[in-house]
């Protein structure tokens, strides 16, 4: 008959009170749950490896390889539930209940499950708390002590139909903090600070595209490092160096710069890990500096470097592990491989580094389900990638010149192969650029070219980050907030240490008013990475959440921060002057307003209406002095 008898870890979840949302309004909750399927639940079961065995209206049926897949699955969505739910009154929220068990089932030929390991996870699931995990003792035993929150231990339980008492733990993740208490000033702040908090974060996603704030920084100058210590490092925390080109070819410096980058995202992808983002990490390029000194700077136990060398159709790798706090070498190691396999290199390096320290590793899975298997495809996406970055610290028109450069070279790759994921998200990243900045004369369907795009790849290899990225940007920009946070938390779900996520997803929150949670992203985003050129942004963000909160001076002091960084447009020079006029400081409102009108001559209450702008912060601006026309 083709049945299949073998142990596995079974989650079953379903939606609390699913007949009362449809009953209230059944269009809108089919939507809502469309959208968390394609957005969180299905990318976040693809990265820990789970298999979707049956959906049940509002529930599904899901088979992982181990317990601790399942759980740290469980934890993740639960988790982002919580984010979603935050301000959503209770009875429109969505809520999961989940139940795991590790035990004995039939896998019938068409990949259908029964059994019990089946009944009794479904047991635990009606029984589990809204926004927690029950799991049985079986399940339990394998993750005791890896667990980031508290087991309740529940005891031996009855569960329906189920012959024996079965002894089960709790799990309550994701429940949302308790809102503090407004204080005196809070409470007596103009409600307009919502409205022009979602104002700065539209904006600011207007120019945080692809690093195209650069646009607006002194172009040479070197972003410095927040000024806050760095935290304690944690036990997985790790700078990825620029690997050093050993060809002895300039024009090869791509292809050594497309291996630190992948590695750096294969990395980071471990559940757990702390791994400094791309763009802090190139800032040593070409220098010599103390493993020690980047690991106190920038608070890491680990740093790996190394080099690369290309011989036409092979590459080599040199890699090595230092220890941060002593400079000691714990690990080093050479790879080589034809050109072709260059992913199946990256993975054993991230493999065996896995080993060197000592923590589980994906390995091989780690990597894309969808990689070009073709050399020349494969290289005309790094050499694209190489252009997005070099067009960082670019002027315009050079910088629109070195965008479209990379489009032609990922069209190029596509025409090779058209299910490569990595150029399909590069092209999508280019088009949110020109959408930004230099919207093409010839009619062009953004949506289809960047959301289009960017799903394609998504579900072409889950884990392409830059395609979640370049759908959150886009997103933002076209005034979808909601939506923008809901790609962006799935990104995340493929990537936790990504700088660039926590920051539009913090951009996002803030746009919706949902201040400390975005004020927490955008520090996460700034200790992921904090020599990031686009630092002065997330200062200008944070400015937006405090004014949000109606904490004038505090956000007045974030964007004096922006402007310290090289941050040279005249928007946080505007935003100064509205909060030194709330702040009851009118002459240091005149003053911000007079380098803001400097800076763009244009600057008008007209100008501003034309952008957007709330009424209300307008009549501010009429008070500081700002002219109509």
């Amino acid at each position: 008959m083709g049945e299949t008898r073998k142990i596995a870890a079974i989650l079953v979840a379903d939606v609390v009170g699913y007949s009362r949302l449809a009953g209230a309004d059944e269009d809108r909750t089919l939507a809502r749950l469309r959208g968390l399927r394609s957005d969180l639940i299905d990318p976040t079961i693809v990265v820990h490896h789970g298999r979707v065995v049956k959906r049940t209206g509002d529930g599904l049926i899901v088979e992982f390889r181990s317990v601790v897949d399942a759980v740290r699955c469980a934890i993740e969505v639960q988790n982002a539930m919580a984010v979603r739910n935050a301000g959503v009154p209770a009875d429109q929220r969505i809520d999961f209940r989940v139940g795991i068990h590790l035990g004995d089932v039939v896998e019938e030929s068409d990949g259908d499950l029964m059994g019990d390991g089946v009944n009794i996870a479904a047991r635990l699931e009606g029984i589990a708390k809204p926004g927690a995990i029950c799991l049985s003792e079986d399940a339990y035993r394998q993750v005791k002590g890896r667990l980031d929150v508290a087991a309740s231990d529940l005891g031996p339980t009855q569960l329906k139909n189920i012959a024996e008492p079965i002894r089960v733990y709790s799990l309550q993740v994701g429940a949302p903090a308790v809102a503090k208490p407004e204080s005196a000033a809070t409470a007596s702040a103009p409600k307009q600070r919502s409205m022009l908090a979602s104002l700065i974060a539209g904006i600011a996603a207007l120019i945080l595209v692809a690093g195209g704030i650069w646009y607006f920084l002194a172009g040479n100058r070197t972003a410095p490092v927040i000024a806050t210590a760095p935290a304690e490092a944690a036990h997985l925390s790790i700078v990825v160096l620029p690997f050093a080109n050993l060809s002895g070819d300039a024009s090869q410096d791509y292809f050594a710069d497309g291996v630190t980058d992948n590695l750096t995202t294969e990395l980071s992808r471990i559940r757990n890990s702390f791994v400094i983002a791309r763009n802090t990490a190139f800032t040593f390029k070409g220098k010599s500096i103390d493993a020690k000194q980047i690991g106190k700077e920038l608070g890491v136990r680990y740093v790996l470097e190394g080099s690369v060398q290309r011989d036409q159709n092979r590459v080599r790798v040199n890699a090595q592990l230092v220890d941060a706090e002593t400079g000691a070498h714990l690990w080093a190691e050479r790879f080589e491989e034809d050109v072709a396999d260059l992913f199946k290199l990256q993975d054993q390096v991230v493999a065996r580094l896995g080993n060197a320290l000592g923590f589980e590793l994906v390995k091989a899975e780690a990597g894309r389900s969808v990689r070009s298997k073709n050399p020349d495809a494969t290289d005309l996406d790094q050499r694209g990638w190489a252009l997005v970055w070099q067009a960082i610290p670019q002027p315009m028109p050079q910088k629109q010149n070195t965008y479209l450069a990379a489009r032609s070279l990922f069209d190029q790759a596509l025409k090779i192969d058209g299910d490569d994921a990595d150029a399909l998200a590069g092209e999508a990243l280019t088009y949110d650029v020109e959408y930004a900045f230099f919207p093409s004369s010839v009619a062009t369907d953004y949506e289809t070219k960047i959301i289009g795009q960017a799903d394609r790849a998504i579900a072409l290899a889950p884990q392409t980050e830059e395609a979640y990225y370049a759908k959150s940007q886009y997103l933002a920009m076209t005034h979808r907030a909601d939506e923008a946070l809901r790609a962006a938390e799935a990104g995340l779900a493929v990537n936790p240490n990504s700088a660039r996520l926590y920051g539009v997803r913090g951009a996002a929150e803030i746009y919706l008013g949902r201040f400390e949670p975005g004020i927490s992203d955008e520090q996460q985003s700034m200790r992921l990475s904090p020599r990031d050129p686009i630092i002065g942004l997330r200062h200008l963000e944070l400015g937006a959440a405090e004014l949000g909160l109606g904490h004038f001076d505090a956000a007045a002091e974030e964007y004096h921060k922006a402007i310290d960084t090289g941050f040279v447009n005249y928007l946080p020079y505007v935003e100064l002057a509205i909060a030194h006029s709330l702040e009851g400081k009118p002459e240091e409102a005149k003053t911000a307003l007079a380098e803001a009108r400097r800076l763009n001559p244009k600057l008008t209450i007209q100008w501003m209406k034309d952008h957007s702008l709330p009424p209300r912060d307008l009549e501010t601006l009429r008070k500081v002095g700002l002219p109509e026309e």
